[in-house]
């Protein structure tokens, strides 16, 4: 469990605090509480932190808190806190109302009468707490994702021990972050390594911000490299608004994420706990596909896997490869021996739906070498791509080799 902004605004101690703008993102959730004592914020904070401005030791001038809303904004801050009365900052201007309700950011009014060190030692003990019930929380998700657990009852009565509220129907989803090999590339490891931290921090509060934009109450799960994230989802109109709403979020941010890329993959809708295990499972094999299908962009619903997910359901990875092997064995081979055109030609042959003319425009070459490499295969396998069933065979066998990269 974390603490967001909302719930510092509960705390009995806090009462003077007021809201005023970004009420709608007031779910952020906090990290830690900063003090800004510098002109700039930007170097000083990770992510999630809520930031309180008191213009004690730097001068704050309407155009300097438009600068740190601008900063918190970009940094994926919590929140703002300006302190107003006193010798300092007198009101909060307009601008920066607007700009923090442009932005979403949540921007709250403190008066200098509050001492500041009772706010913040309010909040440091709320998050401790709020950090220790988190735990058990997450541990009572992980069983139930896993399915690791001898009694649905028992979990049950430790969730509602924890306030785990069980009542709606979720969608699983299944975030992973890839491409930290780019990173370690071309600088030191050490540099590398802050790095990709620093990515996995502010993507991890982003992933919080933007889940609970879709109404997630349950808490984010870290898994490795990956995120397990539970959204209501009552229907498949509900899944298919939170897929439309999570293809923007992920393209906006892949863009700030680059060199390293997040994929996605979604479960259906409606999984009440005793299926929570069965819905991380379907996300794993949609992930699978997000990863490896470049036509997914990324992102993949278990809906959307058609006869991926009766391969999916084949255990025997000997038979999968073994069927690969059938199909396209004598390709692969005659690739390996000479110039590795055949499998790529079949590739593109099988996306255009056997045109000859847009699978040569695809691969850049002219449609009677196309036609001759297919001619090719045909008399290495002594099997007509007339035959409708070929096709099919090779339709899957293609799938089946880049899904599972036999």
């Amino acid at each position: 469990m974390s603490l967001s902004v909302a719930d510092v605004l509960a705390l009995p101690s806090l009462e003077s605090l007021t809201i005023r703008a970004g009420s709608a993102w007031l779910h952020n959730q906090i990290s830690w509480s900063y003090v800004a004592e510098n002109e700039s914020i930007t170097e000083w904070v990770l992510g999630g932190e809520l930031v309180f401005v008191t213009g004690i030791n730097h001068p704050r001038d309407e155009a300097n808190l438009l600068q740190l809303v601008q900063e918190a904004h970009e940094r994926l801050c919590a929140g703002l806190v300006i302190l107003t009365g006193g010798n300092y900052i007198h009101v909060i201007p307009d601008s920066v109302i607007a700009a923090a309700n442009r932005l979403g950011l949540p921007l709250l009014e403190q008066p200098y009468t509050l001492k500041i060190v009772m706010v913040t030692h309010a909040i440091g003990t709320a998050l401790v707490q709020a950090k220790i019930l988190g735990r058990s929380r997450q541990h009572v998700l992980e069983q139930l994702l896993e399915g690791d657990y001898h009694s649905l009852d028992l979990l049950h009565q430790r969730a509602d021990a924890v306030q785990l509220s069980l009542a709606k129907a979720q969608q699983i989803m299944l975030f992973k972050l890839e491409g930290s090999e780019a990173l370690f590339a071309g600088q030191s490891a050490a540099d590398a390594e802050q790095q990709l931290q620093a990515h996995r921090q502010r993507l991890q509060i982003s992933l919080q911000q933007a889940l609970s934009e879709l109404g997630a109450e349950l808490p984010l799960v870290p898994q490795g490299e990956c995120w397990i994230a539970l959204v209501p989802c009552a229907d498949s109109k509900a899944a298919a608004r939170n897929r439309q709403w999570l293809v923007r979020f992920l393209d906006a941010t892949n863009k700030d994420l680059a060199p390293l890329r997040l994929f996605l993959g979604l479960s259906t809708g409606e999984h009440r706990p005793e299926r929570f295990a069965t819905g991380l499972s379907e996300a794993r094999e949609a992930l699978l596909a997000a990863q490896t299908i470049p036509e997914r962009l990324g992102l993949c619903c278990f809906t959307e896997l058609g006869v991926l997910r009766l391969l999916g359901a084949i255990r025997d990875r000997h038979l999968l490869d073994q069927f690969v092997a059938d199909v396209l064995g004598a390709a692969i081979r005659d690739d390996m021996r000479h110039e590795p055109v055949l499998v790529p030609t079949l590739e593109a042959w099988t996306h255009e739906n056997g045109n000859l003319a847009l699978a040569a425009q695809r691969l850049g070459v002219h449609r009677n070498t196309l036609s001759y490499r297919l001619q090719r295969f045909e008399a290495l396998t002594t099997r007509s791509l007339n035959d409708p069933n070929v096709r099919l065979d090779i339709a899957v066998a293609l799938m089946i080799r880049r899904l599972f990269s036999c």
